[in-house]
């Protein structure tokens, strides 16, 4: 039995993210009977979470902060990656999305004190690496929604939660500071490898303790740095299915970046008496990632005939071609720079009146804004312009797999040498209708994203005196989001064109290192210096390219959401029984705007665009249950059943449309031979819908918990390809006019489902359950096991579910005592399909290697030593300086990232008072 059980009041605080020890110290006020047990740190973080768990009705996971300003993690992404059942996938070395039970960040929503939040990328799934973790005071993970969480999904619900001022008794400030480190160095010239966070957090309250108001500012200044294996991918040799896999081009690179973050959390909270209270709370970040990027592409198997003159095969294993040369081989040197701006803006206000002792309403407005703009800058050079040699120009390049690490090369060319390599598109690239076939001397992408949604929501509950039934809530809330995305390219040539040009001297650096692939030094230059200086002229490829020009959207959304919940309070067998059930309806009106786009085969098959919007409204009915069975003290049952949706990828639902039209089948009046074809997104496309079953039996102790859990997840319908019928009626064509204005176009659409299930078992033990000798030590244990069966089609093979790993592990050893403080986590997750970035900087599919990631830190409180309030903390991020690694077509043979991002090194202090 728990010596320290919280009271309903404790859980609830517990739930807004203060610590334990303030939990305690606050009850101790209220009623005078219960000891101040004086908790800090992990252990305090730990008990506090704990408490979230155990006392909400619904299955959950929580993260606390130890102290204000200063969550367990680096990211608010990495806390939740140790949470059981979740999982975490890395961008540029950071982690960034995550994926609950196996269901990719598609499924799952995220929000801010309860409220859903736009994104940054193209579709609904969160990069959590835009919050700042010390603006972030909790989260709750909802694994099992109930009726009156208005913003669910299949995968789960992640609600970030800022502090609530009143919840204090005193004045807080907090001052955090650390300074950064990687041990790669710089790996560009002109890049950087030290950095900074800073933040600085206040806390007050005025009025009598009617008016609090909390403050926040957080600064990242983060340097990082990588080197990246990218290959093209592996065709047969001789493009012959009997002969083994080659290289067909590779792309590698190192990367230099610099992310810069600004965040800001403001809230104001007002409770004039017992039956009032507002609060408005805003947050707004700003965040800058700059990354320089160069390396050597070099054309393999895919090359032959206009790069080199063929691969020669010397050595192969495992049906792969492992050691070989390509004759004659010609590269293309990069020197290119990314930038991406994103803001995001988010304010909300909710106000609860209590109308009397059984009464109350609960009105909430909120607003939310997120902003990107992305700058892809791709410059070339080369030995010469154009396909083919010059003297000198060209080589024998032998090359040698080396597994996961891809390719080492072996030049006898010195491709730092500026009297050799020079401005101009080494190759034959561009279109060749509005830029000659040699005139791609660069490029830019320059997509752009704008999120808006707004909301309002108003809710009731009447208490109820006796039964089984304590309260009945009721409401509804209404919500319009609006996604557009700008999707522009260009082609860049030298103004000399049609010759190359030497680097002028002002923009040349020193040579940057490709020793990790055996390629040597490179010519390194300033390639926004050349570019701001108008060595290029540009050229929209939306001009001529129907896939750019497809690639611009908007999607609007009009979202209406009923609910009653009743709230379970009784006794089975004499033991308490709590839970919720109850219904949500939901109505949905979408709409989306894009292009039909098709070919003018009279002007040098120029793109020619229409507008095109279509949409479709529909209801689903999510009907819940959450019951909590405590069987004995401290050991509770839990079973959970719901039906919940997750709407479609944004740019699935997309209206452009690439279609052609054939005029010599103008007179047919067969649909499967329609002059009319095409393929593009469906902006009637309806929400995955699933029914959801959790079973979980949890047992709690003095100082941990142990916790089993089982799920499964019954997808009515997934998302797949089809070939459907298409109503062009509405195109205008040239004559001679079709007598069928229907065609066969290939969509996404709702097809047949499937299931996803596992297991979870987590557990936080002391080692003060074995002897108070080792009182300060602490293990935190998770893992899960997930299996899914989607099929296209009864007869179809099992497709692989993006996000779902089979196997995710944590461990977290811990030292907590006498001032100290040190900790060592790891966390694991087995081979899945991520996503990473492709061409024109989208986002594409690949299969994402198992990894293992290990953290430390080690601090000192010296509040031991009578300095109240300050700490000092040392942190290594990615000890073991764990690759990022990825495969294409399910064939782990065929690696197409191999990143290594070395280690982060971070030291700093912390001063509240």
């Amino acid at each position: 039995m728990s010596l320290f059980k919280p009271s309903i009041i404790m859980l609830a605080l517990a739930s807004t993210g203060l610590t334990y020890s303030t939990l305690a110290a606050e009850q101790q006020e209220q009623d005078g009977k219960i000891e101040v047990i004086e908790v800090r740190g992990i252990r305090g973080s730990m008990l506090a979470s704990q408490a979230v768990k155990e006392g909400s009705t619904e299955i959950v996971e929580s993260i606390n902060a130890e102290e204000i300003g200063k969550l367990p993690d680096v990211s608010i992404a990495e806390s939740l990656a140790r949470l059981p059942g979740l999982a975490a996938q890395r961008l540029d070395g950071r982690a960034n999305v995550v994926s609950i039970r196996g269901l990719a960040p598609d499924f799952t929503v995220a929000t801010l004190n309860g409220r859903e939040q736009v994104t940054v990328g193209d579709n609904r799934g969160v990069e959590f690496d835009q919050y700042p973790s010390e603006l972030i005071n909790s989260v709750v993970v909802y694994k099992t929604p109930n009726a009156a969480l208005l913003s669910q999904a299949i995968g789960g619900t992640v609600d970030m939660r800022t502090v609530k001022p009143l919840s204090f008794n005193e004045r807080k400030l907090v001052v955090n500071a650390r300074g950064e480190y990687n041990d790669l160095g710089k790996l560009n010239p002109d890049g950087k490898d030290k950095g900074y966070r800073a933040s600085f957090s206040y806390i007050d309250q005025f009025a009598d303790n009617t008016l609090g108001v909390a403050f926040g500012y957080a600064k990242l200044y983060s340097p990082n740095q990588e080197e990246r294996w990218q290959a093209w991918g592996y065709p047969n040799l001789d493009y012959n299915d009997a002969n083994p896999l080659v290289l067909g081009g590779a792309k590698p690179f190192v990367r230099s970046s610099l992310l810069e973050r600004d965040g800001v959390m403001l809230v104001i909270e007002y409770q004039p008496n017992a039956n009032f209270s507002s609060t408005l709370d805003a947050y707004y970040t700003k965040f800058t990632d700059e990354q320089l990027l160069r390396g050597i592409e070099i054309p393999g198997q895919w090359g032959s005939g206009w790069a080199n003159d063929g691969v020669i095969a010397t050595k192969t294993q495992n049906g792969l071609v492992t050691d070989g040369r390509f004759v004659n081989s010609k590269v293309l040197v990069r020197n290119d720079l990314n930038r991406r701006d994103a803001d995001t803006f988010s304010v909300g206000w909710n106000g609860i009146y209590t109308l009397n002792d059984k009464w109350s309403v609960e009105g909430d407005l909120s607003y939310s804004k997120a902003d990107r703009t992305d700058f892809g800058l791709e410059t070339y050079s080369g030995t010469s312009r154009g396909n083919g040699c010059t003297p000198g120009g060209c080589e024998d390049l032998r090359f040698e797999m080396r597994g996961d690490r891809g390719a080492t090369f072996f030049p006898t060319i010195n491709y730092a040498d500026a009297s050799l390599i020079k401005l101009g598109g080494p190759f034959n690239w561009g279109n060749g209708v509005t830029v000659p076939g040699n005139a791609q001397d660069g490029f830019i992408n320059t997509p752009s994203i704008e999120d808006e949604l707004s909301s309002v929501r108003l809710t009731a509950e009447r208490l109820l005196a006796e039964g089984p039934i304590g309260a009945v809530e009721f409401g509804v809330n209404y919500s319009e989001r609006k996604k557009s995305k700008k999707d522009e390219g260009f082609f860049l040539t030298l103004k000399d064109y049609p010759g190359t040009l030497a680097v002028p001297s002002q923009y040349l650096m020193s040579p940057t290192s490709l020793a990790f692939i055996g390629m040597g030094d490179m010519l390194t230059y300033d390639a926004q210096g050349l570019y701001n200086d108008g060595y290029y002229t540009l050229t929209s490829e939306g001009e001529t390219v129907s896939s750019r020009a497809t690639g611009s959207w908007s999607v609007k959304e009009e979202v209406t959401t009923g609910y009653v919940m009743a709230i379970v309070d009784t006794e089975l067998a004499d033991k308490p029984l709590v839970g919720n059930f109850g219904l949500q309806v939901v109505h949905t009106k979408q709409t989306s705007t894009g292009k039909a786009v098709t070919k003018d085969e009279n002007d040098d098959d120029r793109v020619v665009l229409q507008d095109n919007s279509r949409g479709d409204t529909y209801t689903e009915w999510l009907p819940s249950a959450n019951l909590s069975w405590e069987v004995m003290d401290s050991h509770q049952l839990r079973f959970a059943v719901a039906r919940s949706l997750a709407r479609a990828r944004m740019d699935k639902m997309n209206a452009s449309l690439t279609f052609n039209y054939d005029p010599s089948l103008a007179d047919s009046t067969d649909i499967n031979n329609s002059p009319w074809s095409g393929n593009g997104g469906n902006p009637s496309l309806k929400p995955w819908l699933a029914w959801q079953y959790d079973l979980g039996y949890e047992i709690y102790l003095d100082e941990g918990y142990l916790a089993f859990g089982l799920f499964y997840k019954d997808l009515e319908n997934y998302v797949f390809n089809e070939s459907v019928a298409y109503d062009f009626s509405g195109f205008t064509v040239p004559d001679p006019q079709p007598k069928l204005d229907e065609g066969l176009v290939t969509l996404p659409e709702n097809g047949q489902g499937g299931y996803i299930r596992g297991i979870e078992a987590s557990a936080h033990l002391t080692g003060g359950m074995l002897t108070d000798a080792l009182s300060g030590f602490g293990l935190i244990l998770s893992g899960s096991y997930n299996d899914s069966e989607v099929r296209e089609t009864p007869d179809s093979d099992p497709i692989d579910l993006p996000g779902l790993s089979e196997k995710v592990a944590n461990a977290t050893l811990y030292y907590e005592d006498y001032g100290f403080q040190a900790r060592i986590s790891a966390r694991y997750r087995s081979d899945f399909l991520g996503e990473v970035t492709g061409l024109s900087l989208a986002r594409t599919p690949v299969y994402v290697k198992g990894e293992t990631l290990v953290d430390a830190q080690i601090g000192y409180d010296f509040s031991e030593m009578g300095v109240e309030g300050l700490s000092v903390l040392f942190q290594v991020n990615n000890l073991t300086d764990e690759p990022f690694v990825t495969y294409q077509n399910g064939d782990s043979r065929q690696i197409r990232d191999y990143q290594q991002y070395g280690r982060n090194y971070m030291l700093g202090f912390s001063y509240s008072f």
